[in-house]
């Protein structure tokens, strides 16, 4: 706030704003999940949530890939020095269908603890079930951490493709994140599985496609609800607790 304005305001009894309300909090929408779990849809980027483990997605990569790329991930890997760009090109993660890669977030780069990359595949063959998949790949990796938070950004659009629409895509995810966590939730019951609760699920979504994002997320939430409902309810194993 310049010195100038706030002698000003001072001197004509004017109300000064205070630098917390100046800074706003992102927008958001909260959605209520299975088994105490919130889904939350955030006007965020991927290098700005304070969360455990950031999710993101890379389609496989392609000669005119990195011309195309634009937004979020141009700037995620700025904050990282160039890290997700060399290993892209230098082949070490190519972005192949659900290929992973997990790293450690340096002090001072970004806010989100741990950073996880799952590939897309070849653009072309996109589809709803493939994301289905992304999802359910995220989430098991976020129970083998044992993380309670997550947030997850697909980076399709700033990836330069349109091939599916972005509801459909978190559609897909969130039908694939809680569909999975049911499962997770079933072993830990029949003690297979350690202690895990996911809390939140956190969508990261632009201006552009917020209300997409959100009506996408309702709608996998509700799927998913009525296919955990029709799942055998029987006991994975006799040996279990």
């Amino acid at each position: 706030m310049p010195r100038s304005f706030l002698a000003v305001a001072l001197l004509f009894g004017w109300s000064v704003p205070s630098i917390a309300q100046e800074a706003k909090p992102p927008a958001e929408t909260r959605i209520d999940g299975p088994r105490q779990t919130t889904l939350i849809v955030r006007m965020q980027g991927p290098y700005d949530a304070d969360v455990p483990l950031q999710v993101v997605c890379y389609f496989k990569r392609t000669p005119d890939s990195d011309a195309r790329m634009s937004g979020a991930p141009v700037e995620l890997d700025k904050h990282l020095g160039g890290l997700i760009g060399s290993l892209r090109s230098r082949g070490e993660f190519g972005g192949e269908e659900l290929e992973t890669i997990l790293f450690d977030v340096p002090a001072g780069t970004i806010r989100p603890k741990r950073l996880l990359l799952i590939g897309l595949g070849d653009e072309s063959t996109l589809s709803g079930e493939r994301m289905e998949r992304v999802g359910r790949t995220a989430l098991r990796e976020a129970a083998r951490l044992g993380v309670t938070k997550v947030a997850f950004a697909p980076l399709i659009r700033d990836q330069g493709s349109s091939a599916i629409a972005t509801g459909e895509v978190e559609r897909a995810v969130t039908r694939g994140v809680l569909l999975a966590y049911e499962t997770e939730r079933r072993l830990q019951e029949e003690g297979f599985a350690r202690p895990f609760a996911l809390a939140e699920w956190v969508v990261e979504a632009g201006p552009k496609y917020y209300d997409e994002t959100v009506e996408g997320v309702k709608k996998g939430a509700g799927e998913a609800k009525v296919e955990a409902a029709r799942r055998d309810p029987r006991r994975f194993s006799a040996r279990g607790r």
